[in-house]
């Protein structure tokens, strides 16, 4: 299925684009994670598992256990403070 994976922040900083169109087998937002950490590179170092990432389906907050369907928008994004 195809997916739109969207980046923000130092995310996309570090990966180098803010989205792109991605093929997938993943059934959960984990398992797309893990897919796109095995890239290597940018995409392993800004999504391990040890760093802080939220995740949001379809512009709804979500963990990594959430479905995944044809179409769906994935966004990666850094927890955000402020002051």
């Amino acid at each position: 299925m195809k997916v739109t994976v969207r980046y923000f922040a130092s995310i996309r900083e570090a990966i180098g684009q803010d989205s792109e169109r991605v093929e997938t087998s993943a059934a959960s937002l984990g398992a797309l994670r893990d897919e796109l950490i095995a890239r290597g590179g940018a995409h392993a170092q800004s999504l391990a598992h040890g760093r802080a990432v939220r995740i949001a389906l379809d512009q709804v907050m979500a963990d990594e256990s959430s479905g995944l369907q044809e179409g769906a928008e994935v966004a990666f994004f850094p927890p955000v403070t402020g002051g």
